[in-house]
């Protein structure tokens, strides 16, 4: 039954949402006298860091085999999750290109992907039908793969090991160590700490890391990225606006054939996104729902969409009989070419893949690029450590390679794509097509956005409320579950919330979180912060997330 007396109004998020913690992530002080020493650090263990820590530690061996004399150089990688891979989610079908680079001796077959796409079908969804599409040329996957992001990372791990490369799980960042322009390492976040923030009898203090570059490879809506760029003054020519993709893996009695992709329905004709089905294996199916977090009504519950869009027939007939064996959540950084950072390398610092926003969006690839600009920030820092010369100018050639390389040059081709969508779904889809057609030249410039957070929302209507039934849907609490969180009850909040949050953003808040982590008690906002699974929404548009203590959040393992 609806709510009779229903919360109305409005909500403008960035009038509510706190400022960075700028005092915490830049730390402009000496390295504590135990500092770990290190020569190249990546914060941040998924494909970006840990192709760029493969492809420098493979140049370096290289380098001394032929008398180069660049000499034994510690590169590390530290991951703020328990092990590699339980923070990494996509879809995903991927682009195998720059992992068949960075290993080029390897056979195809012996990647850690799950089958070849043979075949694909687009629909445009309605509540109880479908409309099967043309494929868009920018959709088109002959040629990729379905993998599990999580299970690629964790094999990219085993080979960093081989290589020689110290990868750290376990061990979130905190703070950026800088000297005026240069920053020199970093320190990690503490553990044990009690709710209160004193230590407990498991308490491990922070640990200073020092080294000659340090990678910036934390995945979307990086807390460290956020607080370099805002310190450097480092600037794009728009926001980096963002999606929340809200993610299932089934295992299923009827056998998927194909990936599968759809626009529509159960998406309001004003919200970006679509959702997709992809077979991992004959009886493993992949699903998922993605939205732009510039939606217009502040009760859409992306979560709950997912749900409901389960019970349509498309989907229905694969999953009935089956079992919901995995759930997650993250963002997407979605705002393309013109989102790109005027440089993405400084002083002792470079940034790489989703922290940077190498995602483009028309053809759903994210991973390929993040992979890619890992390859070429190694042979930029190589290039800089053999000059002795790792300051902005010495590491810019990375900046200048990614700008050169199909990165930036596909993103440039679909460049307003996403943007033109700000105009609604049908409007948005004509205009996308005459982009295709063009190659990117229409509308011949820049459409111009603003931040998620600076978009207001309204209080729509109150639907009917969705009750899960436990076989099919599921609630936010079930769902948490099969994240494999594991994060203690009584840690410290890691999420920093406005002074005064009002009714209306509490009611924002609680239908945006996927993972129920708020709720509105009234006139109250409360918070369950063990709850999170680190998807970053809501630092796009409401209450920042800092890093807690090693291991905590989600534990995927075939995301």
């Amino acid at each position: 039954m609806a709510d009779t007396n229903p919360l109305t109004g409005s909500v403008h998020p960035l009038s509510e949402q706190p400022g960075l913690p700028m005092d915490t992530v830049i730390r402009a002080e000496a390295p504590d006298e135990e500092a770990v020493p290190m020569d190249v650090l990546f914060v941040g263990g998924g494909p970006a860091g840990l192709a760029g820590a493969i492809e420098l530690s493979r140049l370096v061996q290289k380098d001394n085999e032929a008398g180069g004399g660049i000499g034994e150089l510690e590169i590390a990688v530290l991951e703020k999750a328990a092990g590699l891979g339980e923070h990494n989610l996509s879809g995903a079908v991927l682009n195998p290109g720059p992992f068949q680079e960075l290993f080029p001796d390897l056979p195809l077959e012996d990647f850690p992907f799950r089958r070849p796409v043979s075949k694909e079908a687009v629909y445009l969804l309605r509540e109880k039908g479908a409309l099967r599409l043309p494929t868009p040329p920018t959709m088109q996957n002959h040629g990729n793969w379905v993998a599990s992001l999580s299970e690629v990372v964790r094999w990219m791990g085993e080979k960093a090991e081989a290589a020689g490369v110290n990868v750290f799980p376990g061990f979130p960042v905190e703070s950026l160590l800088v000297e005026g322009s240069r920053v020199n390492g970093v320190r990690t976040t503490p553990a044990g700490l009690g709710r209160d923030g004193t230590p407990g009898s498991a308490h491990e203090p922070s640990m200073d890391l020092t080294a000659q570059v340090t990678v910036l490879s934390e995945g979307t809506r990086g807390l460290l990225t956020q607080g370099w760029m805002k310190w450097q003054g480092v600037t794009s020519q728009n926001p980096q606006i963002y999606a929340l993709g809200v993610k299932e893996v089934w295992e299923t009695k009827q056998p998927l054939d194909r990936i599968i992709h759809t626009l529509g329905w159960p998406l309001p004709g004003d919200a970006f996104g679509g959702s997709w089905m992809y077979p991992m294996e004959d009886n493993l199916v992949s699903l998922g729902l993605v939205v732009g977090l510039d939606y217009h009504d502040a009760r859409l519950d992306v979560h709950e969409l997912l749900q409901r869009m389960k019970l349509h027939p498309l989907f229905r007939k694969i999953l009935e009989g089956g079992e919901m064996v995995e759930w997650g959540a993250k963002t997407i950084p979605e705002g393309g070419y013109y989102a790109l950072a005027d440089r993405r390398h400084g002083d002792g610092c470079v940034v790489v893949g989703d922290s940077a926003g190498y995602v483009d969006v028309p053809s759903l690839k994210g991973i390929h690029y993040a992979v890619q600009s890992g390859i070429l920030a190694a042979r930029a820092i190589f290039r800089a450590l053999k000059a002795g010369d790792t300051s902005e100018a010495g590491l810019r050639s990375y900046t200048e390679s990614v700008d050169q390389s199909f990165i930036v040059s596909d993103m440039k081709k679909t460049r307003n794509m996403r943007l033109a969508f700000k105009s609604g779904f049908i409007a948005g889809g004509a205009k996308a097509g005459l982009m295709t057609l063009t190659g990117g030249r229409f509308p011949g410039g820049k459409i111009s956005v603003e931040e998620d957070a600076a978009e207001k929302k309204e209080l729509g209507a109150v639907g009917e409320p969705f009750t899960p039934d436990g076989e099919l849907t599921f609630s936010k609490v079930d769902a948490v579950y099969k994240s494999g969180n594991t994060t203690r009850d009584d840690i410290p909040s890691h999420l920093l919330i406005g002074d005064d949050v009002s009714p209306q953003m509490a009611e924002f808040l609680e239908h945006m979180c996927p993972a129920g982590v708020y709720e509105r008690d009234g006139e109250k906002l409360l918070v369950n912060a063990p709850n999170c699974v680190d998807c970053k929404a809501t630092d796009v548009v409401g209450p920042r997330w800092t890093p807690r203590e090693g291991g905590s959040g989600p534990s995927y393992r075939q995301m």
